[in-house]
């Protein structure tokens, strides 16, 4: 299987911005231009998130945009509470919906998706933050409030309750790039059968080389670097395929 290079479009009051460690967060550019940008640039999935939940039709019509100007399968999270929402999310245009904090709140609510709409439409998306060595706890609420729940337990469950991708974002990570967390991401693949999407940490090529080999994933997600132009897919894939790394068609 081709391993998937995915940028990521952080939207906040319609714009993209992006932070470090989940803080911090900086107006970077409009989300069409930078969506048509990176299907040019030979991306194999385009990642939205809402991260403040605050305007929800103002995000949809974002969504509606994007998949109106694009051909490449857009995933789209954050502000994802019911049913309803992963319903409005897919009406708007998403191929699939990601869910991060309801479904610690409400794990039936993967169940529910999943049977409504189908195993392949649902990601379950965990904010993982390392409390102790090689122990991993799930964080709600944009990494601010502590689950409890073991990353790798909560990985299985979600697989059992019918989602088809896990995307795992390391709060320790982001933003920082210095590399993705290998052991993370090495734990929660070996842990479940479905795709496991990195996300956190990447600043040179060399880092998805690592988390695409070593880490074991099956796609790997990075915004900053691709937003600043210090990364460019059609490059990044000609570099991976030197490693012997399937990549899609540049």
């Amino acid at each position: 299987m081709a391993k998937r290079i995915i940028p990521c479009l952080d939207i906040k009051n319609s714009r993209v911005v992006k932070g470090k460690k989940f803080q911090d967060i900086q107006d970077v550019a409009d989300a069409i231009e930078l969506a048509k940008k990176y299907e040019l640039d030979h991306a194999d999935v385009l990642f939205v998130l809402d991260i403040t939940g605050e305007d929800r039709p103002a995000f949809l019509q974002i969504v509606t945009n994007i998949a109106n100007a694009i051909q490449i399968p857009l995933y789209v999270g954050g502000g994802i509470q019911t049913i309803e929402d992963v319903a409005e999310v897919l009406e708007a245009g998403a191929t699939k919906v990601s869910i991060t904090s309801a479904a610690i709140d409400r794990p039936e609510l993967l169940k529910e998706a999943s049977e409504a709409f189908g195993k392949d439409r649902l990601i379950l998306s965990i904010d993982a933050k390392e409390i102790a060595p090689n122990v991993w706890h799930a964080f709600t609420r944009g990494g601010k409030n502590d689950s409890g729940l073991d990353v790798i337990e909560w990985a299985k469950r979600g697989e059992e309750l019918g989602v088809s991708e896990i995307l795992l974002n390391s709060i320790d990570a982001d933003g920082v790039k210095e590399g993705y967390d290998l052991a993370l991401n090495q734990a929660v693949k070996v842990a479940v059968n479905i795709p496991v999407i990195a996300s956190g940490g990447a600043g040179e090529m060399d880092h998805f080389r690592q988390v695409l080999t070593e880490g074991t994933v099956d796609a790997a997600l990075a915004a900053s670097v691709f937003h600043y132009d210090e990364i460019h897919i059609t490059d990044l894939k000609e570099y991976l395929l030197n490693f012997n790394i399937p990549v899609e068609e540049i």
